[in-house]
């Protein structure tokens, strides 16, 4: 055998050390489709209706994620050391989120979304502005975000159910829906207008004497 016979593959390819850089080519998959035929028993409609609407969720819960990291980043005042903590703590179970509904969408056969431009055009969460805002105001726009995602998540867990997706309806209902609910509750206690050190006098009652 010839000495450059021995270093061809198969396909007659030459083996190299050298990386092959700059690669292109034609997608494999589009986004907004699913594979056919996959043994899951939900037909091709399902899959599609289920794949598009957790897309928008995944954005959605994104777009929270990090709205929570620049709570966290840039929270400010007496509360500061508490808030940037939960803030953190909440931003990590986002995080676990946004990884189950992308393997979810994967695993229906569809594609998750995936850049920050893309999630920017699907949310429907509003953009905060870059500068820093005051405590009251950043608790309020985080409830407000989870209200949007909570508002569309009892919709879809319904109509999972309907359509016999039984695997999306528990991650809807088990993970995210209940993971919001909690994470809704330690904001809110926030906004609760206490008093710090000293406790309001209770008012006399009428006709004491």
């Amino acid at each position: 055998m010839r000495r450059r016979d021995m270093h061809q593959g198969p396909t007659s390819t030459i083996v190299s050390p050298q990386p092959r850089l700059h690669q292109n080519a034609a997608e494999i998959q589009a986004y907004g489709t699913v594979t056919h035929l996959l043994p899951l028993d939900l037909e091709e409609p399902v899959r599609l209706e289920v794949t598009e609407r957790l897309n928008q969720l995944l954005a959605d819960t994104m777009t929270l994620r990090d709205l929570y990291k620049k709570s966290h980043w840039q929270t400010a005042g007496p509360t500061f050391y508490q808030l940037h903590l939960l803030f953190d703590k909440h931003y990590g179970e986002q995080a676990e989120l946004v990884d189950l509904i992308a393997e979810r969408i994967q695993v229906l056969g569809g594609l998750s979304i995936a850049m920050a431009h893309d999630v920017a055009e699907t949310t429907r969460i509003l953009r905060p502005p870059r500068g820093r805002e005051e405590v009251p105001v950043q608790l309020s726009r985080l409830i407000d975000a989870h209200q949007t995602i909570i508002r569309e998540l009892r919709e879809f867990a319904r109509r999972s159910d309907e359509i016999g997706d039984a695997g999306t309806n528990d991650l809807l209902v088990s993970d995210v829906l209940r993971t919001s609910e909690l994470q809704v509750w330690f904001l809110s206690e926030h906004l609760v207008n206490a008093p710090l050190v000293i406790a309001k006098e209770a008012p006399e009652k009428a006709g004491a004497a």
